[in-house]
């Protein structure tokens, strides 16, 4: 396939991101660009024999997913190369029991989903998302994804007036001070979270026969557009770039490479809270599905050692406003190109080896390279990378393009580093 315009591939992330509020959409969206691209679809249930040469996919708990390429070769002579990210990103997900009426205030009640950045979820408009469970008219169990898409709730900042401290030291109570607001109503009312879903998926594409709602899987999310800014558009503007940008850009490098080669990705959940999930890195689905594609255990274990796993996630860009915060030496620059992640530690994989077969194809491909390590007296974060690579034992190296606001409610990348990514990742799947 053809490679994308950088105007073409910058306006798909746009368009991913905004379809793409809960790892559940996102995986949906992949899906339909695989089976768009004629890439069959596998389920972990039934038997997959031996499969012919072409493009597959399979998916886990319906929010991560692995496609691939099957060459007409020897697997355990090839290995695989690979590219893994994660679906999901931090935000605020309804409790099971949230509904609660203050002062004629309908509010739901919400837990942090992994390291979220606060202070920017007050004062936006907010939208609901995410994957219902409920029983359809036959009275068989049904799960399908809502999304509200309009502004539904807000978390109005208390007034300066009632906080004069508030720009000096504002601290925010989860528990207290996080609960969207999402209509007003009279006191003994009693709203039913349940039934407004059961309304949403009534409405939802593909009539669906609802019958009563179970339970749910429910985050709040910005619904403020993303966004090119910048004079010279220099800069991407979208929440979730951390890690969808990845996600993307490695889909489309996939579907850009050659299809006879044993090319991978791997796009799982939960990394934003440790990866210790059924379908998350630290899961069985990527071994799970590796084990499928080889004969028998030796072929295997050749297959991964001839194999090389790239984890692409975000990258702390140098933040002009607080440069103090990186090793000088070590500070990425927004739009200079993707970043190796180095640490002495182990939290990310890479070692000189895969660095160094990294750097290589970035020469072939013309694309720049630059290196994040953590200052020394800072704690480092880590990626899907270390655990894979010690889940599977497979070679393995941790880059991202440069970011600012990681983990904000809206982040901020640069423009040409996506098409920096893309065209390193579609150098190494070729």
């Amino acid at each position: 396939m053809s490679s994308l315009s950088p105007q073409n591939l910058n306006q798909g992330l746009l368009d991913f991101i905004d379809a793409s509020p809960t790892p559940f959409h996102a995986v949906a969206n992949i899906k339909a660009s695989l089976d768009a691209a004629g890439y069959q679809s596998l389920d972990e249930k039934h038997s997959w024999g031996t499969l012919a040469a072409g493009g597959y996919y399979v998916t886990r708990n319906d929010s991560s997913i692995i496609a691939f390429n099957l060459p007409d070769t020897n697997l355990a002579e090839s290995g695989f190369c690979m590219v893994g990210a994660h679906t999901d990103s931090p935000c605020l997900k309804v409790k099971p029991q949230p509904g609660t009426v203050k002062h004629s205030f309908w509010q739901l009640g919400v837990e942090v989903y992994g390291g979220a950045l606060l202070n920017p979820w007050f004062d936006r408009d907010l939208s609901m998302a995410g994957r219902v469970s409920f029983v359809d008219a036959k009275g068989q169990l049904s799960h399908a994804l809502v999304n509200f898409k309009k502004p539904v709730a807000t978390i109005p900042s208390l007034a300066i007036h009632l906080d004069r401290e508030v720009n000096q030291n504002r601290s925010i109570n989860p528990q207290l001070h996080l609960p969207p607001i999402v209509l007003q109503t009279e006191e003994g009312d009693k709203p039913d979270l349940r039934a407004l879903l059961e309304q949403q998926l009534r409405s939802e594409p593909g009539e669906l026969a609802v019958g009563k709602v179970l339970d749910y899987e429910i985050c709040f999310y910005d619904t403020q557009p993303s966004a090119l800014v910048g004079l010279n558009e220099d800069f991407i503007s979208a929440a979730r770039l951390d890690n969808l940008l990845s996600c993307y850009i490695s889909l489309q490098a996939l579907l850009a490479g050659t299809k006879d080669k044993a090319n991978l990705v791997v796009f799982t959940d939960h990394e934003e809270v440790g990866s210790v999930s059924t379908s998350g890195a630290q899961g069985t689905f990527l071994p799970s599905v590796l084990q499928r594609l080889a004969p028998d255990n030796e072929s295997f274990q050749r297959m991964i050692q001839q194999s090389l796993l790239i984890s692409a996630d975000n990258a702390h860009g140098i933040h002009p406003n607080y440069a103090d915060r990186h090793d000088a030496q070590h500070g990425p620059i927004l739009n200079k190109g993707p970043v190796i992640k180095t640490n002495a530690n182990q939290r990310y994989a890479t070692n000189s080896e895969t660095s160094a077969r990294f750097r290589q194809l970035c020469e072939l491909a013309d694309v720049p390279v630059q290196d994040f390590v953590v200052r020394t007296d800072m704690a480092c974060g880590s990626t899907i990378g270390p655990l894979t690579a010690s889940l599977i034992g497979v070679q393995t190296l941790d880059i991202g393009v440069p970011t600012f606001a990681m983990h904000s409610i809206r982040e901020l990348a640069g423009s040409q580093d996506t098409v920096h990514l893309y065209n390193a990742l579609k150098q190494f799947f070729n």
